[in-house]
């Protein structure tokens, strides 16, 4: 049961982590401008972190 409860943390811990980082590269590569743009990369980046976080959170949670 131990190993099934690890597994499952490492699986969100994997789709955070890929969701974070996919959301700060499309934080980066955007190609609109102006206020829009600004609002797009703020949300994106900050998407971003909050994925990394939950990684962080669960390699704490998995060590």
């Amino acid at each position: 049961m131990n190993e099934i409860l690890d597994l499952l943390k490492f699986g969100v811990l994997l789709v955070a982590l890929v969701l974070g980082l996919s959301c700060i590269v499309m934080a980066v590569i955007s190609t609109k401008s102006g206020k829009e743009a600004m609002q797009e990369r703020i949300e994106y980046g900050f998407m971003g972190v909050a994925g990394l976080v939950v990684v962080l959170l669960m390699a704490y949670a998995l060590s």
